[in-house]
């Protein structure tokens, strides 16, 4: 994995470097300020989908949490008057849930993830729509939250604070993932679900903490979203975030059969993914292009993580091949 995260890195500086070359606006401090943003405001929902990811499922109802709750987050704070902290904490309760009622699905009622989550994407982008009446939700002229704006769009020394929130995220979920036995269970959980039940891990109940913990955290990403945008239109706020979220997971060395993957490398394939974004912008290249850019990027890392496991699995017949037979 370390080999991975270090390929990637080194894709980085070269990328980088040819953006750099090309368009040299790419290194001026409001280019590389605004790309930063970015990076924290889209790298926090990829870290929620890593952690599916790793358990071997998915959850394809990212962009539609994210309208959803973003839309019933500037509600409760600009019409129904609650304190943002209050209005947070419920977003986020409300994203938990959601994670509670697609791992019991997928575990108790044996539906696959794909599906559980693609009727999620529907039903939520349906409520989203039906809750504002299609049209679109924002806050009133002259209306400011100075705290709130301060802390979720707010710059300290020209570093966005949703970078600093991604990367306090990112090292939480690093110490949760490969720092204690919760996240020893999910990559057990994705890597053999039966061989990790029989050696006594309650596996439902890792599947389900994986998705409550990934909606969880998409809800939080959702206030960053929304403040940022200042507006929601809930029939395209949002729209394909689940395949930026995979792409960023899969080139990060997330594998889509489960079991594998480091927080490290999902915070590189997010900055990769930026990058690429902002080298299509640089060059005048049609934004809708950005679509086929990210559709690429997971056949390619599909692609490398099967050809990987197939060079893994000849390795280990070539060594087993080679070792001495045992004397009769």
């Amino acid at each position: 994995m370390l080999k991975k995260d270090l390929g990637l890195f080194l894709l980085i500086l070269v990328v980088g470097t040819a953006v750099a070359l090309i368009n040299p606006r790419f290194l001026s401090p409001i280019n590389l300020s605004n790309t930063a943003n970015l990076i924290g405001l889209f790298g926090i929902f990829s870290l929620a989908q890593a952690f599916v990811i790793i358990t071997g499922g998915i959850e394809l109802s990212v962009g539609s949490i994210i309208a959803l709750l973003g839309v019933v987050f500037v509600d409760l704070i600009s019409n129904a008057g609650l304190p943002w902290g209050f209005a947070l904490l419920i977003v986020i309760g409300i994203g938990l849930l959601m994670g509670l009622v697609h791992g019991l699905l997928v575990t108790r009622v044996g539906i696959q993830p794909f599906v559980v989550t693609l009727c999620g994407l529907l039903i939520y982008r349906g409520i989203a729509r039906f809750y504002t009446e299609d049209a679109t939700a924002g806050f009133a002229f002259g209306q400011n939250f100075p705290t709130l704006e301060w802390l979720t769009t707010g710059r300290t020394e020209g570093v966005p604070h949703s970078l600093i929130a991604f990367i306090i995220v990112a090292g939480i979920a690093a110490v949760v993932l490969h720092r204690s036995v919760f996240g020893r269970y999910l990559f057990a959980v994705g890597k053999n679900e039966e061989a990790a039940r029989y050696s006594g891990i309650n596996t439902k109940r890792v599947t389900v903490a994986a998705y409550m913990i990934c909606c969880g955290l998409t809800a939080f990403s959702a206030v960053f979203i929304a403040m940022y945008t200042r507006s929601i239109s809930p029939s395209s706020h949002g729209n394909f975030y689940e395949l930026y979220a995979i792409a960023a997971a899969v080139l990060g060395g997330c594998s889509l059969r489960g079991g594998e993957g480091s927080i490290i490398g999902v915070v590189l394939g997010t900055i990769l993914l930026q990058v690429l974004q902002n080298l299509v912008n640089l060059l005048g290249i049609p934004s809708s292009l950005n679509f086929a850019v990210m559709g690429g990027v997971i056949l390619i890392g599909v692609i490398a993580d099967q050809q990987l496991v197939r060079y893994r699995n000849r390795s280990a017949q070539t060594k087993k091949q080679l070792l001495p037979k045992p004397a009769e």
